[in-house]
Formats: C-alpha cells, structure tokens, sequence
C-alpha cells in the first residue's frame, strides 16, 4: 500500500540511540518507515512494538519475529504494553503527521482535493466523524476549534456560515462545506485557509491534542533511564505541548524544585530542534512543517 516518504527517518531513529538488544515502541507505524529503520539497527534479540488504529496499516504489517504489531489508538499505550509483559523500554518513537495515504484516499474524507462524505475517523470505528461534527456542534464550540486548532482569525465567521447553511439541508460532503465558506476564502489563500479549516476538525474529530498528552504522560513511566524519546509535531500547538512537557514534566505550570533548588523533571532535551532539510522538503513537500524534538529520561 502506498504511504509517504517517511519524514526525517534517519534523524528520528538515530536520535533513539538504539541498542541491539533493546526493546522500542513506535506508536504510529503507517507504513511502516520509522519501523523497518528501527528493526535495521535491533540485533536478534532486540524488540519493537508499533501502535496504528487505522486497519489499512494491517496491510503493511512486517514478516519479523522481533516485530508485534498492535492495532489500537496509543494513547492506550502502556496498557497494551503490559499486556504484553512489557513493563519498561529503551525507546519511544512518535510521528504526529496523518500519512499521505489518508489524504490520497477520497472516501477517508482527509483532503480539500477530493468531493467525499465528510469523514476525517483515523479509526474507522470511531462514532465522531467530520459528518457528525459539521451537522451537531453548537456554533461555539466550532467557533472555538477553528480558532485553538487551525489558529483562524476568521473562526466566528466560519462557524456562522456552516450553522446557517445546515439548518437549510445537512452537510455532507467535503465540496458543499468547501461551497459554504467560499465566501471567507480570499483569493490567492483558498487552499491554505480550507487546509486549517480541515486540519482543525480533523484534530477535534480525533481528539489528537487529548491523545497526544495521554501519550506524553505515559513516556516516564515506560522509558528505562537514559531511555529516548523521538518526537516529531507538525502543527504549533502540538508542539508546544511536545517542548513543555520535555522541559517541565507539565503542559502548563512549572515544575517543583527539589531541595537544592532545582527542577525536578523526568526527562532532559536531547540536542535542539531539528527540522528537514531543503532538499527533504523539496522532494517531500509534506516535510515542510515537521518538527522534531529528542529527550532522555534522566529519573
């Protein structure tokens, strides 16, 4: 099946600093890029254990005997893992990006290109869909997602069109929301605005910020001292939780100091940011955002 050109492959698997007969977790296989590099550098007896709730990353399931791949959302991460009897790792490995493969498929509902039912489920089993958002939000709440998830100055406007436009008909598919808010598109921004119009309801669809914390509280508890942790945010909000919780064990506060005065926090920066390469970018366009952030847990 095909999936995207994996983003800062070797970057973010160096940055775990594998050993060869170490146990790692990457929590969002796809097709499989980060997983196969991993699996490259583990001996015979080391481990890896992928996370992807899509069923269609089944299809890209690796032939390994150190290889297990669960199909469930991470942010049950630790659960699993200990269902597994797997109380401990030596590294953690996450991508945030939605694979090119979501966005290529019309009927997924992921992409501006395509006319498809309003969908946007990374988990096809989910109840919420873009559908269910569109057509049942109170004009606040859509209010709120736009502006927090695709940061629109526009948001209140938006929200309005879409309520006023379904208490005529529902909305169903991805070109009629296109149609309604044509209006607040300026021309020349067309593209950008509908793709934060879209990035918002699929994080709120999704509950990716809620996820993404659930994660992030999990990785102390699971990483070995001086275990890794390989991070890779597209959008600014995800990121910003990604930097404070490295630096402060929190997402919003400071941490307590210890008796000497100091923070103490469970993991410590690996490194500064990394972001893709020209080069990467321009044969990779979908790289254009990435951000990676590297830390060990050092308590």
């Amino acid at each position: 099946m095909e999936y995207h050109s994996t983003v800062l492959l070797k970057e973010t698997v160096e940055g775990l600093d594998i050993k060869k007969d170490g146990v790692y977790v990457d929590v969002t296989f796809g097709g499989g890029g980060h997983s196969r590099e991993i699996l490259a550098s583990l001996g015979p007896n080391g481990r890896l254990i992928a996370f992807d709730q899509d069923k269609d990353a089944l299809l890209n399931i690796i032939d390994d005997s150190r290889f297990l791949l669960i199909n469930e959302n991470f942010r049950f991460m630790q659960r699993f893992l200990r269902f597994h009897g797997i109380k401990s790792v030596d590294g953690i490995l996450a991508d945030f990006g939605v694979s090119s493969h979501q966005f290529d498929k019309p009927e997924r509902g992921f992409s501006i290109r395509f006319d498809a039912l309003l969908d946007m489920r990374m988990n096809q089993e989910d109840v919420l869909s873009a559908h269910s958002l569109i057509n049942s939000y109170k004009e606040e709440a859509l209010r709120q997602l736009f502006w927090q998830y695709g940061e629109l100055r526009t948001a209140a406007a938006l929200a309005k069109s879409i309520v006023q436009a379904r208490e005529l008909a529902p909305i169903d598919t991805t070109f009629e929301l296109k149609n309604i808010l044509k209006k607040h598109l300026p021309q020349g921004r067309e593209n950008k605005i509908l793709a934060q119009v879209y990035q918002a309801i699929r994080i709120e669809v999704n509950q990716e910020i809620e996820v993404l914390k659930a994660f992030l509280l999990q990785t102390p508890s699971l990483l070995k001292t001086n275990g890794r942790l390989s991070v890779i945010s597209y959008h600014s909000l995800e990121d910003r939780l990604v930097k404070r919780f490295i630096r402060n064990g929190l997402f919003d506060g400071e941490p307590e100091k210890d008796i000497f005065g100091n923070f103490d926090v469970p993991l410590k920066k690996v490194g500064n940011l990394i972001i893709p390469s020209p080069s990467e970018v321009k044969s990779n366009n979908r790289a254009r955002s990435a951000k990676l952030r590297i830390a060990k847990k050092v308590n």
